[in-house]
């Protein structure tokens, strides 16, 4: 079977659930409001210019899930679907995914948002395999740390290879689709990238490399 690989945030999502969730948490009144938008906002910034310190990031994107219940945080998760992820997805990414699952292509999202954001994000698109930036649990509860290799930028190579080895896939015919340049290192590796809604530095790269450039956007 063929991989069908997408990346999430402003691909298959028109927008960040990243930092959707970050504004989530400041309109809900769970953070300071000031202080984490400021902050929230320039982590997006380093990450629309490529140097993210994803590390640094994670730690910050993290620390709110080491101070809720579990079950809290599930109840939190459900209404930030509701309000703020459900806007997101557009009938053509809909139509993209199930076009791949008819043709029995094998579904994956590999992104840098850490799991607890994007797991229920990927179920609601009927996507199984999710590759995600991943939060230590302890007894069951967040840590508010990172662990293991951030799939971010080569990251996402390095956790997809991990990946195709434990679950006998291969990367032969495969498909990537993506809005941005930090997925670069992983467009460049598969038969079929495609660029979505790209951003500047991606659409000059598949211009020039006679890539397919689409929207998902309505």
């Amino acid at each position: 079977m063929t991989l069908a690989i997408f990346d999430l945030d402003n691909t298959l999502l028109a927008g960040d659930s990243d930092h959707a969730w970050g504004q989530f948490l400041i309109d809900e009144g769970l953070v300071n409001a000031d202080e984490v938008k400021a902050i929230n906002d320039g982590f997006y910034a380093d990450y629309q210019a490529g140097k993210l310190d994803i590390e640094r990031y994670l730690c910050f994107a993290l620390d709110f899930l080491a101070h809720k219940d579990p079950a809290e945080l599930d109840t939190l998760h459900a209404h930030f679907m509701q309000r703020c992820i459900e806007p997101l997805i557009t009938d053509k990414a809909l139509a993209l995914v199930d076009k791949h699952r008819q043709q029995g292509d094998t579904l994956l999202i590999i992104t840098a948002t850490n799991r607890f954001v994007t797991g229920p994000i990927a179920e609601r698109l009927g996507i199984d395999n999710l590759i995600a930036s991943e939060a230590e649990r302890v007894d069951g509860r967040y840590t508010g740390q990172p662990t293991g290799v951030p799939s971010y930028q080569e990251g996402k190579i390095t956790r997809l290879e991990a990946w195709l080895a434990d679950h006998h896939e291969t990367m032969v015919g495969a498909w990537f689709y993506s809005d941005s340049h930090n997925d670069l290192p992983l467009l460049n590796r598969v038969d079929h990238p495609v660029a979505v809604d790209p951003d500047d530095t991606l659409r000059a790269v598949a211009e020039r490399n006679a890539w397919p450039i689409i929207s998902l956007r309505e």
